[in-house]
């Protein structure tokens, strides 16, 4: 049982402190090979209510009266639990997700960093005096909303638990997480170890099962009090109209199509890792994933060719032998970017990776693939793939730069490559995205850098002290003492 090191038992769900198991539950397979890794509880709307009757008991015990200090700590202890079992988290995350092992590992540190991160934040957020009418003091507070419903998707559910339920046990909510059906493991495991960190009962609540069922339910629930989704703009819209019949607020982290935008006087040498690494990182399933590549037209050539001598290079295959791409999370996650690859059929292909010869034929791998200037209304240049493909897109000035790289439905990030400091700035105040790099993409992971989007990359913000800022709402207190 993979699960077996974290004493959690099989299908079941953390409800009020307590491992329940469900009538019924569903198959986990790995994305590798294709075969059965465990079983899953399926969630239904009754363990959804019982979950969110405890995270509202918790905020009424010893969890709602706890010092912010306290819940800090907790959450620190936690972080150092978790690098603890750095190791057992990644392969469960690799045979989970189908995730290459190195970026497994970097997953969980960075799970352990966010823990680490809202643990020192916890005491820290404050409200403020306001100058007003003579004979009144006038301040606010920044209070917990109270129950908070997350749903986070398939691709970095450690990475999304950390930046979400993070902050919303850092600001005193109590949580009802909703894992994907797909990638449920390492969700269950950080329940466990936040159980042994000193959680209360009923702070943190978790209902596997699938979104139909128990994520509709969360998000329809008048228990709960604000809604965090990480995943499709589809689903997103889904959930923001089922919360608006109980007027719940929402963070909704959606899609992207971000670019890399690449001008004549660039650091090409510094550029090539990340113009690459942002596009087939977890197989380009990543809702930041830059598969856009503007490229001005004085070093296309060059670009394209280093690239493409890149791409050739990529191997692809099982997640444990730890190749450059892994698998995507499913088959039908495979016929989507399959469908999206048969688009480009017009289209000239610059480079391909190489799915390694020993690959298990029951694996859902796609071979990255790298397009050669792209018309920038070409879908492949237009919709979000969630697969290794990138498109490179020549341009002439940087006003068409701009055009191009604003010319989508999403705003969620982007990158500048160049030495010029004047269209550095000129570029960061154009570009419609909620994160703009200057020289380098990702910025190592950002733990602490607000991180959301513009358009139809959602709202709200995640990361950063702006998330338990989303995860507070303010009170205005006005005394009249004459």
């Amino acid at each position: 049982m993979p699960l077996s090191g974290f004493a959690i038992p099989s299908a079941s769900h953390l409800i009020a402190g307590e491992w329940t198991s469900a009538a019924s539950t569903l198959t986990l397979t790995n994305p590798s090979d294709g075969t059965d890794i465990t079983s899953i509880a399926r969630g239904t709307a009754a363990d959804v209510d019982a979950a969110v009757t405890a995270a509202k008991t918790a905020l009424t015990g010893p969890w709602g009266q706890m010092t912010a200090t306290e819940r800090g700590r907790i959450l620190s202890r936690l972080g150092q639990l978790i690098l603890t079992r750095t190791e057992d988290l990644a392969q469960l995350e690799a045979r989970d997700v189908g995730k290459p092992i190195t970026q497994a590992r970097a997953d969980a540190v960075a799970l352990a960093r966010y823990m680490e991160f809202y643990g020192g934040a916890a005491d820290k957020i404050m409200g403020e005096t306001i100058p007003y009418l003579q004979g009144y003091t006038v301040y606010t507070l920044r209070e917990p909303h109270g129950v908070t419903g997350h749903i986070i998707p398939w691709n970095y559910p450690m990475q999304i638990i950390g930046r979400s339920v993070g902050a919303a046990l850092a600001m005193g909510n109590a949580c009802v997480l909703k894992p994907a059906e797909e990638a449920c493991l390492t969700a269950l495991a950080f329940a466990a170890l936040a159980q042994e960190a000193g959680l209360p009962a009923g702070a943190l609540n978790v209902v596997t099962g699938l979104g139909a069922e128990a994520g509709a339910a969360l998000s329809a629930h008048p228990g709960v009090n604000h809604l965090s989704f990480t995943g499709s703009v589809g689903v997103g819209t889904l959930i923001q109209t089922a919360a608006a019949q109980n007027v719940v607020p929402v963070t909704l982290e959606l899609g992207g199509k971000s670019p890399q935008i690449v001008f004549d006087d660039a650091d090409l040498d510094r550029a090539l890792p990340f113009l690459v690494n942002a596009g087939i990182q977890n197989a380009g399933q990543t809702c930041s994933a830059s598969s856009r590549i503007l490229v001005q037209r004085g070093v296309y050539a060059k670009v394209r060719d280093r690239m493409a001598a890149a791409y050739t290079a990529l191997t692809v295959g099982p997640a444990l032998t730890d190749p450059s791409v892994g698998p995507l999370i499913s088959a039908r996650q495979k016929q989507i970017v399959a469908g999206f690859l048969d688009q480009g059929r017009d289209l000239s292909i610059a480079a391909q990776g190489k799915i390694v010869e020993n690959a298990p034929s029951a694996g859902h791998y796609i071979a990255p693939t790298l397009f050669d200037n792209v018309p920038p209304n070409h879908p492949l240049a237009q919709q979000e793939i969630f697969g290794p493909v990138q498109v490179l897109i020549p341009f002439d000035t940087e006003e068409d730069a701009v055009a191009i790289a604003n010319g989508t439905e999403f705003g969620l990030v982007a990158a500048v490559w160049t030495r010029d400091g004047a269209r550095q700035m000129r570029l960061s105040k154009a570009l419609h995205a909620g994160q703009v790099f200057i020289n380098n993409y990702g910025a190592g992971g950002g733990v602490e850098l607000p991180f959301g989007g513009t358009g139809k990359s959602g709202h709200g913000r995640e990361k950063g002290f702006e998330a338990l800022y989303g995860f507070s709402t303010l009170k205005t207190v006005a005394t009249w003492h004459g």
